[in-house]
């Protein structure tokens, strides 16, 4: 059976809260819910006036975990302080990396033997990977695969994925040599250990991507650029890479003349291959049934 993807044109925080209710699985107990809060200076994260009422109808915790590049989120203290600048002190934030890391096992990956993310993960009982669609500048976009492998990596975490395996240095990854299909691939293999250690204790996750403000460059970026597309709206799964895969289709098939520029961003960086990819390894499908709310 194809897994089915729900589609909501509308973005609002009704919307939002009913995609979440059309996936049928209630997330209970300690609920983390990664999303990218946002470098300082970068516009297009998503607002705390958009998924506050659904973070607090599940009793959420914003999640995140360190950058490896330099910047204002590379340590706990500071990352927590943009965090709240950029509005997401509405619920409880943990920087799950701030004291430690644990290694998961990376299954039949090429690239990575392992995925380091934040310790703290081992706290929660349940995830909603809560992901801002838009492009990327390493990985050409980023949703909900980004949002689990880069997103969940520690600092020293996502050194490793970035060098493809290679160095757990935030200072030596950006030295070092990698094709970008390895980078690609690395991302998936690193969101399936995360999938992989949530299956196994039997805690959902759920995935659910908001497709506004749809610029060239990632939250990340400092000097993120305006939205080059119009909004799409917003998409919800079990499967992450049918989630991601109807990102990808929904770009491809909008009619939007800037959808030129997201294209050309996610092809020159080869990411539109992560979801095959991630198929490969087993972490879900890219055939997929679209179903419209």
């Amino acid at each position: 059976m194809k897994p089915k993807v729900y589609y909501s044109k509308e973005i609002s925080p009704e919307s939002l809260l009913g995609i979440y209710k059309a996936l049928g699985v209630e997330l209970t107990g300690k609920v983390a819910v990664k999303v990218s809060s946002g470098e300082k200076g970068a516009k297009g994260y998503l607002k705390a006036d958009l998924i506050a009422p659904l973070v607090k109808e599940i009793n959420g915790t914003i999640v995140e975990c360190n950058t490896a590049y330099p910047g204002a989120r590379n340590n706990a203290k500071e990352h927590l302080e943009v965090a709240k600048e950029h509005g997401f002190d509405f619920a409880p934030i943990d920087i799950m990396d701030s004291d430690s890391d644990i290694k998961l096992p990376v299954k039949n990956g090429k690239h990575l033997e392992y995925d380091l993310v934040g310790s703290h993960i081992q706290e929660y009982d349940s995830m909603l990977n809560l992901a801002h669609g838009k492009g990327h500048a390493m990985g050409g976009f980023g949703a909900n695969l980004k949002n689990q492998s880069i997103g969940v990596a520690s600092r020293k975490g996502k050194a490793y994925i970035h060098s493809c395996g290679k160095t757990e240095s935030p200072r030596l990854c950006w030295m070092t040599k990698f094709e970008q299909i390895d980078f690609i691939e690395s991302m998936a293999e690193a969101a399936k250990a995360v999938a992989d250690y949530f299956k196994e204790q039997n805690k959902p996750i759920l995935y659910i991507t908001v497709m506004n403000a749809i610029s060239e460059d990632c939250d990340c970026d400092a000097h993120q650029g305006d939205p080059v597309m119009k909004d799409l709206g917003i998409i919800g799964s079990l499967d992450p890479v049918a989630n991601d895969q109807a990102f990808l289709d929904l770009i491809w098939n909008s009619e939007d003349p800037g959808k030129d520029k997201i294209i050309e961003r996610i092809t020159s960086r080869e990411g539109e291959k992560i979801t095959k990819y991630a198929e490969k390894l087993g972490l879900g499908s890219t055939d997929y049934e679209l179903v419209m709310l």
